[in-house]
């Protein structure tokens, strides 16, 4: 039970992350600026350099390229001749690669819940579900940006990687299913973030294709840009203060054989280090460079540069909760293509016919179990087949917050993080209630061609129950106990966001407090996850933000 529990993560994960069935590997762009970082300079000078090249990070730097000599320090390899990436079939070894060189990094909240970082040219849009979805209008609102800067941005982003999906038969239903279970009102196609039922964007295109962040480069100017592999930022280096501001002046780094290299502003006006390493990697590294709080990091010998309490505060993942249902009927393998938006406060997506049977050893060895002998032999579509799908709901925005710290000197490694899920009794009534709208949904006349008559939604929740892994303590009654499942069997969806937040860490322009030449430009700096799926609002803030008057020089 325990294996096949294993087993699950996989499955869960998949949900998240594995979208695609096509089975080719993505033709490199002739991009002459990309190169590993042991083929470069020891030393170099540059008006911007930006720490992480993801989802945030490769529009910025496209845009800034075009008036601006930038360097990239990307700490991953290249997404494109990695049909893992693109690839359903293949895609598990990159969850359950453990190795240095993988576009995931694992790692386990220390509450118990695993988890994955991308580490990868293009970020999280390179190992995601490939949905596609605006913020709403109010969030725009509430971070405080410009309406018409914010569409412009989302249009250039789209027209690079978004697109209307083709709707298959189960996901057909599953938009039925939602609007007969109240998800109202039908939305059709669109982008924007509205209550009720929709077909979101892909960022897989009708070849099976899939379009990252890093295809944005493609508008850069390749004389002013240089990518750098590999290279992963060892600290920000400031000027001794005295009685003035601490001023970031450069960025050490390594390549992959150890060997370090300096990076510096040019001694220019407007010149700055911007971070966009993501919501572990940008705090990481802020605390690295002796900007975090003070007691933390002088108890592992990190000089202070500036006392900053609320670096790697205000942590907060948006959990996520399941049914597994298996189909008497094969089931096309498809990415996320519909999406009910509740106006209480969570999202329903799904994912459907995978081929688990081809993961499951891949989960179990990314769970640290080893696989069976006979499933090693045999092959997994011969032991565990699996056709169905997978129906998930999101919580919005999740009351419960947490904290991240380091836990050593290696910036390579995972800090810990802890994010408290469940804490406030509000997100327990949140989850309760899109459970209950997934059991609605599952009782639909639309939805039964792919259940089996003989499993009631109780059935399906026991089964569930009994296969998902992570490493929280469960209880007897977490499949009878709605509240209960919700805590026990929680899971992530992979849009973990804050330590950098707006008017704690970093001002509305993304210059961090307290110091001068240093930004934050990522999910880091959010106090919400922006709509459904957030990819589509943090590469829009890569571009909206570099044409911001302060970055006008």
């Amino acid at each position: 039970m325990e294996l096949a529990r294993q087993r699950f993560l996989f499955a869960a994960s998949v949900f998240v992350l594995c979208f695609h069935s096509f089975c080719h590997a993505e033709k490199p762009p002739s991009y002459t600026f990309v190169k590993h970082a042991a083929d470069g300079p020891t030393v170099s000078y540059h008006d911007y350099i930006i720490v992480g090249g993801g989802t945030a990070g490769c529009p910025l730097a496209a845009t800034l390229s075009r008036s601006f000599d930038v360097l990239v320090l990307e700490r991953g390899g290249s997404p494109y001749g990695n049909s893992n990436i693109s690839n359903l079939a293949t895609f598990v070894r990159n969850l359950a690669d453990l190795t240095p060189t993988s576009p995931t990094q694992r790692f386990v909240s220390e509450d118990g819940v695993i988890n994955a970082r991308a580490r990868v040219l293009g970020g999280g849009t390179c190992i995601n579900a490939g949905f596609y979805s605006r913020a709403s209008a109010q969030e725009v609102r509430e971070m405080g940006w410009d309406a018409e800067l914010v569409n412009r941005s989302y249009r250039w982003v789209e027209e690079e990687v978004a697109s209307e999906p083709q709707l298959i038969q189960w996901t057909s239903a599953l938009k039925e299913g939602l609007l007969h279970a109240g998800v109202t009102p039908y939305n059709g196609f669109t982008y924007e973030h509205l209550y009720g039922t929709k077909i979101g964007g892909t960022t897989f295109d009708r070849d099976g294709r899939r379009h990252t962040a890093a295809d944005l480069l493609k508008y850069a100017d390749p004389n002013r840009l240089t990518v750098l592999l590999r290279a992963t930022a060892q600290r920000i280096l400031f000027t001794d203060g005295g009685r003035q501001r601490p001023r970031a002046y450069g960025v050490v780094y390594k390549d992959e054989m150890g060997t370090v290299h300096e990076a510096y502003l040019k001694d220019c006006p407007g010149s700055e280090v911007i971070v966009s390493a993501g919501a572990l990697g940008s705090p990481q590294l802020l605390m690295l460079s002796g900007v975090g709080p003070a007691d933390h990091l002088g108890s592992l010998g990190i000089e202070v540069v500036l006392d900053q309490p609320m670096v790697g505060q205000g942590m907060s993942d948006n959990p996520m909760s399941l049914i597994a249902i298996p189909s008497p009927q094969p089931v096309e393998i498809t990415s996320v293509q519909v999406v009910g938006i509740a106006a209480s406060g969570y999202y329903v997506e799904s994912l459907t016919g995978l081929n688990l049977v081809a993961a499951l050893l891949g989960a179990s060895s990314g769970s640290g179990a080893e696989p069976s002998r006979a499933s090693s032999e045999q092959g997994n579509e011969e032991i565990y087949p699996f056709q169905g799908g997978l129906i998930g709901e999101k919580l919005a925005r999740p009351l419960s917050r947490g904290h991240l710290h380091l836990k050593n000197l290696n910036p390579e490694d995972n800090p810990a993080v802890t994010f408290n899920y469940f804490v406030e009794p509000e997100d327990v009534r949140t989850c309760v209630e899109g459970m209950e709208t997934i059991k609605r949904v599952i009782e639909t006349k639309e939805m039964s061609d792919f259940r089996n008559s003989n499993q009631s939604v109780e059935d399906l929740i026991i089964l569930s129950a009994s296969l998902i892994v992570n490493n929280r303590t469960r209880h007897d009654n977490d499949s009878t106990s709605l509240e209960q499942y919700c805590k026990d069997l929680t899971l992530t969806i992979w849009h973990f966001h804050g330590g950098c937040q707006v008017g704690q860490v970093v001002d509305h322009d993304y210059r961090v407090l307290g110091v001068d030449a240093l930004r934050v430009i990522d999910g880091s700096t959010f106090t919400f996850s922006p709509g459904t799926n957030p990819q589509a609002t943090v590469m829009m803030l890569g571009r909206q933000v570099t044409l911001f008057t302060s970055f006008i020089r």
